[in-house]
């Protein structure tokens, strides 16, 4: 299977090029990215655990998905095209915001992403895709917060970047389908 292409981007979101994933990650290049967050009408989030065999953060938990851009495709459309991938459904995705972030990974490899925030409703099970996932839950953002709190190493770095900076804004669009 050939290794997909993540679009690198300068601080403006503009595009400057093309750069194998697993490369990218290398060098900590700033490229596009997307996280998914998919809330229900109990205003639950629905979260992921990373499948064992993930290049980087496996078995941690995780918004309900996230990945790369491919070139030439509009974030909603990215969203959308990986949560039917990682968690077997689609729903109607908004983009909420933006930001970049750099983490380093104890294997040597770095996210360094301008990360577009997406937000879905939906109330059904997800049918995981068990190469992507390992497992899946729902919880309510203050909980999530509470755990983050107190069991840091079980969540994936942009998970806690988001929740930290972004927390109210992810609860502030609870119930707002």
């Amino acid at each position: 299977m050939k290794e997909e292409n993540v679009i690198l981007v300068n601080e403006n979101d503009e595009p400057i090029g093309l750069m194998p994933k697993m490369e990218a990650h290398e060098k900590a290049v700033l490229h596009r990215a997307f996280s998914v967050f998919i809330m229900n009408n109990k205003g639950e989030t629905m979260l992921q655990q990373r499948a064992k065999d993930k290049y980087h953060s496996p078995l941690l938990w995780t918004n309900t998905c996230c990945s790369h851009q491919r070139e030439g495709e509009a974030n909603v459309e990215a969203g959308k095209r990986r949560l039917q991938e990682e968690m077997g459904f689609t729903t109607e995705l908004k983009e909420l915001l933006s930001f970049i972030y750099k983490a380093p990974f104890d294997n040597g490899l770095t996210e360094h992403e301008l990360d577009h925030v997406m937000i879905g409703y939906y109330d059904e099970n997800p049918i995981i895709n068990p190469s992507e996932v390992e497992d899946w839950k729902w919880m309510h953002p203050s909980d999530i917060k509470k755990d983050i709190s107190t069991n840091p190493d079980d969540y994936t770095a942009w998970f806690k970047i988001i929740f930290e900076r972004f927390y109210a804004h992810i609860s502030n669009n609870v119930n707002k389908q």
